[in-house]
């Protein structure tokens, strides 16, 4: 990186939302002493490997992951009631209840609608207070490809079916977002969130992770140098055209040749923990003035117990993984 346009500081509340990888911005903000915002907290009686389990402090709050641009915007618009989808709620054999937009945040679904329209505006309630407090949102794009309704538009993170409900053609239909709808539908985000919270500042990254799979009709690994592409001139486009919009290089830095593959694991997909720590290390150097920050010894090129031990730290909450991993019935 060169340069930024605004920096932050501990006195910040600083929200996070986006792709699995998103993860890591949280973490690291927490390990470094910064202001991480987090309006949904577990029960303080559930332990902490629950917590995660069921979604709590992933994020800013209990939304999952956020994978497109419409589903950001989505997710403002049903917090403040400006949009009900027609499909809110899936019911499953045995009475159990599923959110359709948070599939995999309720192990096992609601015991009843009852249950689960409390959780959600509670939810909802958590959504408006992120949107309200915090200076600045990290949000990290992953994915062009999403799973839309045809009754009203409302998108899915996962495919219908994968986590819950069930996939029925006439209502569901695979969509690849283009350049001038992720634009657009941040441009109408970023402005709805500035009528709530004029102060509100963002940084943008892309995820590095590449595609597990493709509902199109090219190989997966052309699907995915489309997708990132795209994904990252929409954020040139958004943060060189509006005021209090930074891009912060995160594929870059992970996919870059420099590093000779040594940043993903044998997986060729999992980014490994001196990726991430190099990764975090030139986000907090730059935006936080922090060059000591947590994480910059390690080596790039040494695969040791320590290592290992941050790959296990980092490990995250991803649904494109564990929707390949479902076993099969």
């Amino acid at each position: 990186m060169v340069a930024v346009p605004f920096t932050i500081s501990p006195e910040h509340k600083i929200a996070t939302a986006g792709s699995c990888f998103a993860q890591h911005i949280s973490q690291a903000l927490r390990e470094n002493g910064f202001g991480y915002l987090v309006t949904e907290a577990p029960h303080p009686m559930l332990c902490a490997d629950d917590a995660r389990m069921f979604g709590y402090g992933t994020f800013t709050a209990r939304y999952g992951n956020i994978y497109t641009a419409r589903q950001l915007r989505q997710l403002l618009d049903r917090a403040y009631g400006r949009f009900t989808p027609v499909e809110d709620a899936w019911e499953e054999d045995g009475g159990r209840w599923i959110d359709p937009f948070r599939p995999r945040i309720q192990p096992e679904g609601y015991e009843s609608r009852h249950e689960y329209d409390a959780d959600r505006q509670k939810h909802f309630a958590c959504v408006r207070r992120a949107f309200e407090e915090l200076d600045i949102l990290v949000f990290t794009f992953g994915l062009t490809e999403a799973w839309v309704s045809r009754t009203d538009g409302a998108v899915f993170p996962l495919c219908p079916g994968v986590a819950g409900g069930r996939f029925d053609p006439d209502l569901h239909a695979f969509h690849n977002f283009t350049v001038q709808e992720i634009v657009d539908d941040m441009r109408s985000f970023i402005g709805s969130l500035r009528e709530i919270n004029p102060k509100a500042k963002l940084i943008l990254t892309v995820s590095p992770v590449p595609l597990v799979a493709t509902a199109g009709r090219k190989h997966v690994l052309a699907a995915t140098v489309y997708s990132k592409s795209v994904l990252r001139v929409a954020c040139e486009t958004l943060s060189d055209g509006l005021d209090g919009v930074a891009y912060f290089p995160s594929y870059e830095i992970i996919t870059g040749s420099f590093s000779r593959g040594n940043y993903f694991e044998p997986d060729c997909r999992t980014v490994s923990a001196a990726g991430v720590a190099h990764v975090m290390r030139v986000f907090m150097g730059h935006f936080a003035g922090r060059e000591g920050a947590r994480g910059e010894q390690v080596d790039t090129f040494e695969v040791d117990g320590h290592l290992l031990e941050m790959n296990r730290v980092v490990s995250l909450d991803c649904d494109e993984q564990a929707a390949l991993e479902k076993p099969k019935t």
